[in-house]
């Protein structure tokens, strides 16, 4: 396999898709295992054993309800404006995505992952699912890093300037 085929190896349903440069090669099952483990806590937390959602009994559930409410809605938006950019057309010539959702964070599907995740905690207040919320946003970084190094193997210099520009997962300056 040469040096250029390496670059975009891609594995499962995608694998037709010149255009698409690949991804972390065990991210769909990381990011599927803490989805269940963070449901399954989270709902065994959040209204069954209630074992650390001790701060609902300072705080009206609207409080907690309309926020996250907001947050899930603005996570479904990035996720679905990024999915939507990525794979809803084939670019003839492979290039960086860098309008939309793109031009806000370098992956906004990620982040609207995240973002799910913490709908869900502010919706219940579940500090167990918060600890697997952190688990996870390490989880992305890792995914999203090792991504990042496929993307400047491919487009190089041109990926360079979008990382200069655009932040990874947060849109916050620091």
């Amino acid at each position: 396999m040469s040096l250029e085929n390496k670059s975009h190896h891609h594995h499962g349903r995608h694998a037709n898709r010149p255009d698409l440069t690949g991804e972390y090669k065990y991210g769909d099952a990381g990011q599927l295992v803490l989805a269940l483990l963070f449901l399954i806590l989270w709902i065994l937390d959040s209204f069954i054993l209630k074992f650390s959602t001790f701060l609902n009994d300072y705080i009206e559930w609207y409080a907690m309800v309309i926020p996250g409410v907001i947050i899930l809605a603005g996570a479904g938006y990035l996720a679905r404006a990024g999915l939507k950019s990525v794979f809803g057309e084939i670019r003839e010539t492979p290039r960086v995505i860098t309008k939309g959702v793109f031009s806000v964070v370098r992956h906004p599907i990620y982040l609207g992952s995240i973002l799910t995740y913490l709908g869900l905690i502010v919706i219940t207040l579940s500090l167990v699912s918060f600890i697997i919320w952190i688990i996870a946003i390490i989880f992305y970084y890792y995914i999203s890093r090792h991504e990042e190094k496929m993307l400047l193997s491919r487009f190089g210099e041109e990926y360079e300037e979008y990382m200069k520009k655009v932040p990874m997962l947060f849109p916050l300056k620091f």
